[in-house]
């Protein structure tokens, strides 16, 4: 099946009143962020989508695939990534890349160093083909799921349930998804993520308040906001092995930032 778009139409927020949002069109290399406080109702739209809700959840939303109502049962049509995401097979790296294309029948030789260069671009500690799944770090899990999921998984949805503290250049892998054709659907607290996306919905009280659309302006903006991320990346790392932050560290984020 073939899946240009899904359709979320609207239901009802806690309280039972109508949402403001009547509906949310996606479609195949959009970004939509879902931004809003702890409770605002995110992960109950990301689980409508991921159930295809028919006016079967609490909030009262109908999905559409194409234009139409599907059943669930017996179809996968979304992947989800989450913080809490650790792997429990024992297995090495290459040979779960291995057998995950094979099931999805993709012929490719070069699978394995294809995944493996996009999940060294995302994670800070890279990884091999002969590391164990079940030894790697959260953030080198989560460079690796989006890779596969990105590469190898049919999956044209892509849940993504706020991986900003996963450890990852959250930036570029959800641009990953977006290039290769995924709708991506994504709650997030990061500013970098919610203006990466040119759409995103504020969620309050359970329901979809308000769509707004990202302008030029905020997109200039966005450029600062990934500046902001790149030098904290670099103290970050430097604090974790061993560094300090002194009279260097002041000077480069007066130069770079005006602090």
């Amino acid at each position: 099946m073939k899946i240009e778009e899904i359709k979320i139409i609207s239901g009802v927020d806690k309280n039972g009143n109508k949402e403001a949002v009547e509906e949310l069109v996606i479609k195949k290399g959009d970004i939509i962020i879902l931004a809003g406080p702890t409770g605002s109702g995110k992960s109950l739209l990301l689980s409508d989508v991921e159930q295809l809700a028919n006016g079967d959840s609490p909030s009262g939303r109908k999905v559409l695939v194409n234009g139409e109502k599907i059943d669930p049962l017996g179809i996968q049509i979304t992947a989800s990534l989450s913080q809490n995401m650790h792997f429990i097979m024992d297995l090495d790296v290459g040979s779960f890349i291995k057998l995950h294309a094979k099931s999805r029948k993709i012929e490719d030789k070069n699978i394995v160093e294809k995944i493996l260069e996009m999940a060294n671009s995302l994670a800070g500690e890279p990884l091999a083909a002969s590391s164990n799944l079940t030894s790697l770090s959260g953030g080198q899990s989560r460079a690796l799921m989006i890779a596969d999921t990105a590469l190898i998984s049919n999956a044209p949805i892509v849940l993504v349930d706020e991986i900003e503290n996963a450890g990852i250049n959250k930036t570029k892998g959800i641009e990953i998804l977006a290039a290769e054709g995924k709708m991506v659907l994504m709650a997030s607290h990061d500013p970098s993520l919610i203006i990466t996306a040119k759409q995103r919905v504020i969620m309050k009280n359970g329901s979809m308040s308000k769509l707004i659309v990202s302008d030029k302006i905020e997109r200039e903006h966005l450029k600062y906001f990934k500046k902001i991320d790149r030098i904290l990346e670099t103290f970050r790392e430097n604090l974790r092995h061993g560094g300090k932050l002194d009279e260097k560290t002041l000077e480069i984020l007066e130069n770079e930032i005006g602090v």
